[in-house]
């Protein structure tokens, strides 16, 4: 009997040229995938139009002729957008978007999820495709907080189908932590956290319960929190606690973290110390 030997494929060198495109700032990974469909990437000169190519520090690569510099260490930053704008990088219908305003020493950066054009606060920035992934990902589950205004006198049993999760036009939403914080005129104030990112969600389920939202004020997302953050001021997350928060490797040119000091025993109280 002959037992034939089991070959196995050694993997390419390099990354995948999405991950490379995305970690190098250009855009997320799938919207990388979609550029390479579109024809707009070169490697070595030669147009591709799959993204299943490994890359290669060797390798030359450009978008839409233009080449591709070397990726800049992972940063992250707290940016306070204000409302009115929209956080596509481009808007069809000529609105103003929160890359407008951003200061120009600011690398090129990508939004961490959304915010609609009447919400403000938090939004994190990027420059990194994979950090975007990671934080967007369902599976993270980072709870979300807002600040929320709704039009009406609302009880605190009238949130109850929000805290066991709704149904609205065939989507579910997860449950939502919402408490409500106090009354002000025809107004009510109520903190709501939630652990996805669906569209206007929290807008679509307080119109279910029957009343509206006038103001939505994102204050935190996850470990990251809007603080004194004014609008349309950006803040640079140190890179430490980035990696810290995220679970990410160090890289080049990080400062290695001190050793604690040792600490000396001390003596019990009334005993000497044996020399």
């Amino acid at each position: 009997m002959r037992y034939g030997l089991r070959m196995t494929k050694t993997p390419p060198p390099g990354d995948r040229i999405a991950k490379v495109l995305a970690r190098a700032g250009i855009a997320s990974r799938r919207e990388a995938e979609r550029m390479i469909e579109a024809g707009r990437v070169s490697v070595n000169g030669k147009t591709i139009t799959s993204p299943a190519l490994n890359v290669t520090g060797k390798d030359k690569i450009t978008v839409d002729g233009k080449p591709v510099s070397e990726p800049e260490p992972s940063r992250l930053w707290l940016y306070h957008k204000p409302p009115g704008l929209v956080t596509t990088t481009r808007d069809e219908k000529g609105r103003a978007t929160i890359f407008d305003n951003l200061p120009e020493d600011m690398p090129r950066v990508m939004s961490v999820g959304r915010l609609d054009l009447n919400s403000e606060g938090l939004l994190l920035l990027t420059n990194d495709g994979g950090i975007k992934r990671k934080l967007e990902l369902p599976s993270t589950g980072w709870l979300r907080k807002y600040r929320v205004r709704v039009n009406g006198r609302p009880k605190d049993e009238d949130f109850a189908p929000l805290r066991t999760g709704l149904v609205i036009d065939g989507e579910r939403f997860l449950p939502m932590e919402v408490s409500l914080d106090r009354q002000q005129g025809a107004n009510a104030w109520l903190t709501i956290g939630l652990r996805e990112g669906k569209n206007r969600e929290i807008r679509r389920a307080i119109e279910d319960i029957g009343f509206a939202v006038n103001r939505l004020l994102r204050v935190s997302y996850g470990p990251f929190q809007l603080g004194s953050l004014k609008p349309g001021e950006v803040e640079e997350i140190r890179r430490r606690v980035m990696r810290d928060q995220l679970g990410l490797d160090a890289e080049p040119g990080d400062k290695p973290k001190r050793p604690p000091r040792p600490q000396r025993k001390r003596a019990p109280v009334g005993k000497k110390s044996r020399k």
